[in-house]
């Protein structure tokens, strides 16, 4: 059946197109014509500077006009970046923490605008650029906050690279800039940033979206060019490192001409990666990886599992199977939700496609595409099949860069290996079996930075990438990917005016608070509600002078009761949460807790009179959070060397629900430091809060109200701890107890703790707004335990 047959009365297909209004309002309002972005402003190209047009690969049609950047224009986006970086190191890890999450949130703001663009810009299915290139770029961002705020701390004695120069790809262009931007500008870099020539349009929305959050000018500056901008940026002396994605000859280009330098560079080139099959493999989830692995943007992805190695004795099963598949990929309009498949980025690569394929038929491949035909307008090829293809032949050796795959065969799993690692490159591979023995004894000998088993094309901002080989070398994400931007202090290339301490937010006066204009008794908070405590009572809270500021509920026995109940009912689906969406919550509690930072800058200055030391726990509460959050996906475990033909999974695990008494002393920072770390790692909490100060905790249940926190996952019993904390520490649906509160009471904690042997931690006293003291690593260690799994393997 042809395309032109399936039409939108028919049940087989219906067009399902996304509105391009927006994004070509965006360009219309700019006339279509786009500077550089320099110093925070779009700048336009030196006098007499050339502009290029950007085509749409669907239509073939131009669509805006870019400018050609020159030798000057590298020049004042290098100065730019130059004045900006030592500012933007000194103002430390947590200030930058905040710029990146106010990018994050403004590309979140903008995320199908950014789709729309991407898939205008790059001709890949917008469902693409929606369900994947955007979020993840977006996931970048909130990622890299979180490693900025733990840069002083995590790499103490390592300063920023300098001023960077970035150069990336057409095939993620936005995707390809947060890879590089996030870690750069999260360590205290300044960065230089060349998009593709062909796919430009993203990087300048992005670099709109930089000024709209307040990124201080300088920070990122984007220059539009082709490749010899691109060399400009790699030549110019007062660059520290050069990032570059693309083409295994440009990159070895860029090693020749940075040897020498000092300049630290990365390098993350082509591929041929193999795609492993085993005869124990589940067929049916196999081609769908392959559908994934090598026409997931039309094979325009440089760890593409282009070459097919499949057990010969399910190769015939397999083959029929993927031309059964192919025949049901759709192409088409790019911004068609419902395609498969969009377009070729432009012509160059289309031509080169259509010659490596010929040349593969001329050395006797049997090249197979399925019975539709590709849309005449634009520029698309269509999925393509290559069988009786040899380890040395053309197809088997060369990047194609396209929708195009080959099928060899092998006996063993040894020749599987073997032709797996019959490439130049090593860039990534995917292991396909059901015998996790043969996954693991495989997939450590192929040469590679990555090897997915089971799946394919899988990236996370967690994770580094990068190759092996002529696939280049440094990886990208991960903490690895971070010390990629990263010096010793004692290296003499490193940026000056280095801040080892996290610099304090400035303290600023506060309009007085209006207190008790309406009479207000604060409930306890057990199960996302706000309930009246079992007692009956309430306890009036006196202020620093003495007067009464309000009251609080006496929680008894049946409300920590309660409470442990609801935490326990909760702690699964927390637990199960992954670290990216715990940290996206605490991001999401610090920001709203920062929008109320008058009213409670206010209230901690009358309970304790001091105005000053009220902004600075606020301030340290709000950073705290971003702290946590940053912990919450990179609160690793690890992987032990033992001495037997094993992998042992170290894996940290939370305690499970945690019981926290609170102190007297700094009610929020105290409060912020004991329910934050346990949930950054997946824990439910069981609060008692400041017993002089029990207001601040009531206020603060009305921001977890409002910051998408689970139900149950936070729970706040107020009263006297006399009374609540026995009842914690002696039931056993409680796993582990932190206790920083009466040094009296620290005994009975312990004693009472038997029952159930849960675990608990006797804090001493400390300075809460340390943040040696009042959070990181310790809190984490104690608010998790480690389970270790054996995997034994060997074919």
């Amino acid at each position: 059946m042809n395309r032109s047959d399936l039409t939108p009365d028919t049940l087989t297909y219906g067009p399902a197109p996304e509105s391009a209004e927006r994004a070509l309002a965006w360009i219309a309002k700019r006339d279509g014509r786009f500077g550089h972005f320099i110093g925070g402003e779009s700048e336009p190209p030196v006098e007499g500077g050339q502009t290029f047009s950007v085509l749409n690969p669907a239509t073939g049609k131009p669509y805006a006009q870019a400018s050609l950047g020159t030798a000057a224009d590298v020049d004042r986006a290098v100065r730019a970046a130059r004045k900006a970086q030592p500012s933007w190191w000194k103002i430390g890890g947590h200030a930058r923490a905040r710029h990146l999450y106010a990018i994050t949130r403004h590309m979140q703001r903008n995320s199908r605008l950014f789709a729309v663009l991407e898939s205008i810009d790059n001709g890949k299915p917008v469902r693409e650029s929606r369900d994947i290139d955007i979020p993840l770029a977006i996931r970048h961002f909130s990622h890299h906050a979180g490693w900025a705020a733990l840069t002083e701390s995590e790499f103490a004695g390592r300063t920023p690279v300098g001023v960077c120069g970035q150069i990336i790809p057409w095939n993620f262009p936005l995707l390809m800039l947060a890879w590089k931007v996030a870690p750069a500008i999260a360590t205290g870099n300044t960065v230089v940033l060349k998009p593709a020539e062909h796919t430009p349009m993203t990087a300048l929305l992005f670099a709109e979206t930089c000024a709209e959050a307040g990124l201080p000018p300088g920070v990122v500056n984007i220059v539009t060019g082709d490749g010899g901008t691109g060399a400009e940026i790699v030549g110019h002396a007062d660059v520290d490192k050069i990032a570059f994605t693309g083409s295994t000859s440009v990159g070895s280009e860029i090693r020749r001409r940075t040897a020498g330098t000092k300049k630290r560079l990365t390098l993350e080139l082509g591929g041929k990666s193999p795609f492993l099959v085993f005869d124990d493999a589940d067929l049916d989830s196999v081609v769908e990886g392959v559908v994934d692995a090598i026409w997931f943007n039309q094979g325009q992805v440089c760890c593409a599992g282009s070459r097919i190695l499949v057990h010969e004795g399910v190769a015939a099963k397999l083959e029929a199977k993927l031309r059964v598949r192919m025949e049901k990929l759709r192409m088409g309009d790019p911004l068609d939700k419902a395609i498969d498949m969009g377009a070729i980025v432009a012509p160059v690569q289309l031509e080169r496609i259509e010659r490596l394929v010929a040349q593969g038929r001329s050395e006797g491949a049997e090249v197979w595409q399925p019975s539709w035909s590709a849309p005449e307008d634009g520029w698309f090829y269509p999925p393509t099949l290559c069988t009786r293809v040899a380890s040395a032949d053309t197809l088997a050796q060369v990047e194609i860069f396209g929708p195009v795959v080959v099928l060899m065969t092998f006996r063993s799993h040894r020749e599987a290996v073997a032709l797996a690692n019959d490439t130049r490159y090593g860039l990534a591979a995917s292991v396909w079996t059901e015998n996790v023995n043969l996954a693991l004894d495989v997939a450590p000998k192929i040469k590679a930075g990555t090897v997915w088993v089971n799946c394919t094309n899988v990236f996370d901002a967690a994770a580094g990438f990068g190759g092996y080989r002529e696939s280049g070398f440094g990886r990208e994400g991960g903490r690895e990917g971070l010390e990629e931007y990263l010096r010793p202090e004692w290296d003499g290339r490193g940026s000056s005016g280095q801040r080892k301490r996290l610099p304090r937010d400035p303290v600023t006066p506060d309009p007085a608070f209006d207190h008790g204009r309406i009479d207000r008794t604060a409930k306890l908070y057990v199960g996302g509600r706000q309930v009246r405590p079992d007692s009956g009572y309430s306890l009036t809270v006196p202020g620093g002078n003495g007067t009464p500021l309000g009251q609080v509920g006496r929680g008894n026995r049946k409300d920590v009761r309660n409470a442990v109940e609801a935490a326990r009912r909760a702690q699964p689906g927390w637990a199960d949460a992954t670290g990216y969406n715990r940290a996206q919550i605490l991001y999401f509690v610090a920001e709203n807790l920062d929008a109320r930072r008058e009213e409670f800058v206010e209230r901690l200055a009358v309970i304790s009179g001091r105005r000053d030391d009220a902004n600075r726990e606020f301030a340290e509460s709000v950073r705290r959070l971003f702290s946590c959050a940053a912990w919450a996906d990179k609160w690793e475990g690890r992987v032990h060397h033992t001495p037997y033909r094993n992998v042992t999974l170290a894996m940290r695990e939370p305690m499970g629900t945690v019981g926290v008494s609170c102190p007297r002393e700094r009610p929020l920072l105290a409060l912020i430091s004991l329910v934050a770390h346990p949930l950054a790692v997946g824990n439910t909490v069981v609060a008692l809060p400041s017993e002089d100060a029990p207001l601040v905790a009531t206020d603060l249940y009305q921001v977890l109200d409002t910051s998408d926190v689970p139900a149950g996952t936070v729970n706040i019993v107020t009263g006297h701890h006399a009374e609540t904390l026995p009842t914690l520490a002696e039931h056993d649906g409680v796993e582990a107890l932190w206790h920083f509160g009466d040094a009296g009471a620290a005994r009975m904690v312990e004693e009472a703790s038997v029952g159930n042997l849960k675990r608990t931690w006797i804090g001493p006293a400390r300075d809460w707004l340390d943040p040696d003291q009042g959070g990181g690593p310790e809190f984490l260690h104690q608010a998790t335990q480690v389970k270790n799994i054996w995997v034994p393997y060997g074919a």
